[in-house]
């Protein structure tokens, strides 16, 4: 099983993902990346749009 593990490639630069330090990603620099793609937004959960004004979503189904 920890050799599926290693054969597994970066998810940011495709390489080898060797060192247990840290894995997923082959380096330190692409799991800043990673990180830097979360901060930025890049990467998204997809759900409901959110409301600053706490009032719910309006119902897009209803015709007026």
């Amino acid at each position: 099983m920890a050799d599926q593990r290693a054969a597994r490639p970066c998810p940011i630069c495709g390489k080898p993902a060797e060192d247990p330090k840290h894995r997923p990603f082959c380096s330190g620099r692409c799991r800043q990346v990673d990180l830097n793609r979360w901060l930025g937004e890049v990467y998204r959960v997809p759900g409901p749009p959110a409301q600053s004004n706490g009032e719910p979503p309006p119902d897009d189904d209803l015709d007026e």
